[in-house]
């Protein structure tokens, strides 16, 4: 049986903790209620690139699919061999699209109406992924895969292989920026910027977007392909909220 001075206790003790859990509760809606500035800062960081990504195609027409896919294969092999010859690793080559398709004829009549379409052979298109890591290299690249054979491209892309410094140097640009606006706001309102209470990064990691500049162009062979390089731009944007000081 409990004494009457421990149920007085536990009375006392069970009084007290419904007390500090209901502060606690308006202390959570004061901080809830505090009035708040919400800023997005962008930031931007520059770079040369040192890396290039090219799509080169192979593509060969022929009778049947099997002549045509030979006579990919055997060029194709070509230029793989020269890429690797140059320099290029094996982790820098990736087959990035295979195709076959049937070609056809859309002959006429002689009163202008259509025919049947007819089968005239095939086509094999074989693309692949070089990444080029020595951008002196790039043109001379370039020259020599058409040389070889390649007959269809799908761009260049200027990137850096490790962008984390720069990306870094971004996001503190980005915040610098939001608390810059949020003291501009702040002033234009007659009231003062607080303690950062929230701040978060939009979207992903950054990709790099690319800047041409005059005057980038690197050196190359006087029989390679020009190329001009740029500088590469990562842009990041943050959303911070600050309290406001009355």
């Amino acid at each position: 049986m409990i004494s009457t001075r421990t149920a007085r206790t536990l009375s006392i003790a069970a009084f007290a903790a419904a007390f500090a859990g209901v502060a606690a509760a308006q202390a959570q809606e004061t901080d809830k209620d505090k009035a708040t500035i919400v800023v997005a800062g962008e930031g931007r960081a520059t770079t040369a690139p040192d890396m290039a990504v090219l799509q080169l195609s192979v593509v060969k027409d022929g009778k049947t699919a099997r002549e045509a896919l030979d006579a990919n294969n055997k060029t194709m092999a070509e230029v793989l061999k020269a890429l690797k010859d140059g320099g290029i690793a094996d982790r820098d080559l990736q087959t990035s699209g295979f195709m076959l398709n049937p070609q056809y004829s859309y002959p006429t009549n002689t009163d202008g109406s259509n025919r049947a379409p007819e089968l005239i052979g095939y086509q094999v298109t074989n693309g692949v992924s070089v990444r080029v890591r020595d951008l002196a290299k790039l043109g001379e690249v370039i020259d020599k895969s058409v040389s070889l054979g390649v007959n269809q491209g799908g761009g260049v892309q200027f990137t850096n292989d490790k962008p984390e410094a720069v990306i870094t140097e971004a996001r503190k640009a980005a915040v610098a920026d939001a608390v810059e606006k949020a003291k501009v706001l702040a002033e234009a309102a007659g009231v003062s910027v607080g303690k950062i209470v929230n701040i978060s990064e939009q979207g992903f990691r950054p990709e790099p977007v690319p800047m041409m500049r005059a005057g980038m162009a690197k050196e190359y062979a006087a029989d390679a392909v020009p190329v001009a390089t740029g500088e590469n731009s990562y842009n990041v944007t943050v959303n911070v909220t600050f309290e406001i000081k009355q």
